[in-house]
């Protein structure tokens, strides 16, 4: 048992003590003066009901005390409900009403605001930012609704009635948000909306809520909308079949073709195919990831042990830095003359840089190559060129047309010597036209790919 949990298991039972002696006291007292009073005429079942009552009362007061503290319903903070409430009551709300809208509004700037300002003032700006909400969709008729706290500075709201109703009124409060301000603190907030239409379940609900969120502040793209049930069974299905479409693109180095980035579909039943964006949360998600990289490196190598080429595969850091993933791949690379680069791509610095560095040396000793994604975008990739030991860079798809590497010319140029003086080979991706190819090669970028210089092929077997 945790301390705390043995400080509120002792601070219940002394609350529980300050609260049932009184009452003891007062039926002890009224015990005796009967007692006192009737001594000659009490029966023997005056004692029975005399011990039952005090034991009853004292086990009442317990009751009370224990269950009071367990069933904590609001955030002591924002006093909106906590999250296990929440839960809870709208998982009833979409049971009996069916037609339900979630909508999520997030202080995207809580984090800076605890840093800069304290996290007094965090908490302030967390309870006025719920009142403002309150007050604004009081004005728009809208009131009694449940609201919880979700995390951090992640508020949902529950509304009766589809998304197309409240579509407005959510782009309406976020445009509205810029005028809120605690003090001097300048807030950030943005939204996100879905309803029962795309599954009846809380929990797949709420994911969407924060996957639109993600969307709309980094790239928007086009995404089939799989009923979350169905794309799990799905990808389940795929990855234990092994049903998996291998595509490539060949990168070029001084107008030759270099080396292949392959590209990973699944093929789920009926030959439904699944594409990165949609299945990689599937797999993060179920705890798949270094199950799947290792079938992709398996398929890989037994169906191109033939080719001398070096193919480009996007593998997950976490399965690099997975023991089992790297014994079989090991293994798997072993005897053979398959050549492979890892592409990693990740947002949080691994701040271990000896162990990671001694993995990519392990691995460079079986013949793998290593490559970092995004530089330019994330700042994680700058500091990992800095302090990795990698064979190739690539550039983030910001980048990627003529107007942009125009604009940010300075900027890759210093990158670009870096990574030369470090003897890293740098790489862009989506090369469309041939001006833009042209003014890659200009700035000395090593490795260039995309539809211009060739397409998207399926990988022989």
């Amino acid at each position: 048992m945790l301390l705390p949990q043995k400080k509120e298991r002792e601070y219940r039972f002394k609350l529980a003590l300050r609260m049932g002696l009184p009452i003891f006291a007062l039926i002890l007292a009224l015990i005796s003066h009967t007692l006192v009073s009737n001594y000659a005429t009490l029966q023997t079942s005056f004692y029975i009901e005399a011990i039952i009552l005090l034991v009853v009362s004292i086990y009442f007061i317990f009751y009370l005390i224990y269950n009071g503290f367990d069933v904590k319903i609001t955030d002591d903070v924002t006093k909106t409900f906590t999250r296990e409430y929440f839960y809870k009551y709208l998982q009833e709300e979409i049971k009996n009403k069916k037609q339900y809208t979630l909508i999520l509004i997030s202080i995207d700037n809580l984090n800076d605001i605890n840093n800069l300002y304290g996290i007094k003032n965090g908490d302030k700006v967390l309870k006025y930012v719920v009142e403002w909400i309150v007050q604004y969709l009081k004005k728009e008729g809208i009131e009694n609704f449940p609201i919880g706290h979700i995390k951090g500075g992640d508020f949902v709201i529950g509304l009766e009635g589809l998304q197309n109703k409240y579509s407005t009124l959510l782009e309406l409060i976020c445009l509205k948000s810029n005028e809120v301000k605690v003090d001097d603190i300048e807030i950030k907030i943005s939204g996100a909306i879905t309803d029962t239409s795309y599954s009846y379940e809380l929990n797949y609900l709420i994911e969407n809520l924060f996957e639109l969120q993600n969307k709309n502040r980094n790239t928007k793209y086009n995404e089939e909308n799989i009923n979350p049930n169905e794309l799990e069974s799905l990808v389940i299905h795929a990855i234990e079949n092994k049903s998996l479409l291998i595509m490539s693109q060949e990168v070029f180095y001084q107008d030759k073709p270099s080396f292949k980035e392959c590209y990973v579909k699944l093929q789920g039943k009926n030959n439904k195919i699944i594409h990165p964006k949609t299945y990689l949360k599937v797999i993060n998600k179920l705890g798949l990831g270094v199950n799947f990289d290792l079938m992709v490196l398996e398929e890989l190598v037994k169906n191109c042990k033939e080719s001398e080429n070096i193919y480009a595969i996007n593998i997950l850091p976490t399965s690099l830095r997975n023991e089992k993933f790297l014994a079989k791949t090991k293994e798997l690379l072993h005897g053979t003359d398959t050549n492979i680069m890892f592409v990693l791509n990740e947002t949080q610095y691994y701040s271990y840089i000896s162990r990671y560095n001694t993995i990519i040396k392990s691995l460079k000793d079986v013949g793998v190559f290593i490559a970092i994604d995004r530089l330019g975008s994330i700042h994680t990739s700058f500091l990992y060129l800095r302090e990795l030991n990698v064979d190739v860079v690539r550039f983030d798809t910001y980048y990627s047309n003529k107007e942009k590497l125009s604009q940010n010319r300075s900027i890759l140029d210093g990158f670009n010597l870096m990574a030369h003086e470090k003897g890293i080979k740098t790489w862009i991706k989506n090369i469309e036209d041939e001006s833009t190819c042209k003014l890659a090669q200009e700035m000395n970028i090593d490795y260039i790919q995309g539809k211009y210089l060739s397409e998207v092929v399926i990988t022989e077997k």
